[in-house]
């Protein structure tokens, strides 16, 4: 088994992450198109990941428009989660990118949120949906005063701007306790089940 954080940096290196970027989201559309043809699972959304070099593609738009064409599906069901950082390199671009792709129907997430440099100015302006807590702050939660005070704040931050708070990592109950008294939205991690 490789890992993500190996195979991904080198797709990404090489160039490959373009194919396999677009390979995921054809598959994830096909799946997310069978949810929707079914009553218990039509309300159901699908988070894909996309890289930074995928995002910054010229035709990623025109990619997607292709893909929900192609696969039937409704891309209100779609959420592309955006890491902090590929979201911060070209703040600008990023809002107008983003913009386009919000005009389609997909919903976006933020993901990663605590671990780049956020410009909050900007991210007021972007036209997201939820902030995705890092598990990095969600290991520490029960242990660490301080990965405590982030996550509170993440959260409240998030809900003032109109968003849902994603907690991600969640291993323990005791984690999953704290987010619900905080009022953490979503929550996912091996305690529910592993990836």
């Amino acid at each position: 088994v490789v890992l993500p954080a190996e195979f991904i940096r080198i797709a990404e290196e090489s160039g490959l992450i373009i194919e396999i970027g677009a390979w995921v989201m054809r598959t994830a559309c096909l799946e997310l198109a069978r949810w929707q043809r079914q009553p218990a699972t039509a309300g159901l959304t699908l988070s894909v990941n996309v890289s930074a070099r995928q995002f910054t593609e010229p035709d990623f738009v025109t990619l997607l428009a292709t893909i929900f064409a192609e696969t039937g599906v409704q891309p209100s069901g779609l959420r592309l989660e955006l890491t902090e950082s590929l979201s911060m390199e070209d703040p600008e671009a990023s809002i107008e990118l983003m913009h386009r792709l919000k005009a389609t129907g997909i919903g976006m997430s933020i993901d990663d949120f605590g671990t780049g440099y956020s410009n909050l100015s900007y991210l007021k302006r972007f036209p997201v949906d939820k902030l995705k807590i890092d598990q990095s702050f969600t290991r520490g939660l029960t242990s660490n005063p301080e990965d405590r005070s982030i996550v509170t704040a993440v959260i409240r931050m998030a809900h003032s701007l109109g968003l849902r708070a994603i907690a991600e990592g969640v291993e323990t109950e005791g984690q999953l306790r704290l987010l619900a008294a905080e009022g953490c939205d979503e929550i996912q991690g091996y305690y529910f089940s592993r990836p």
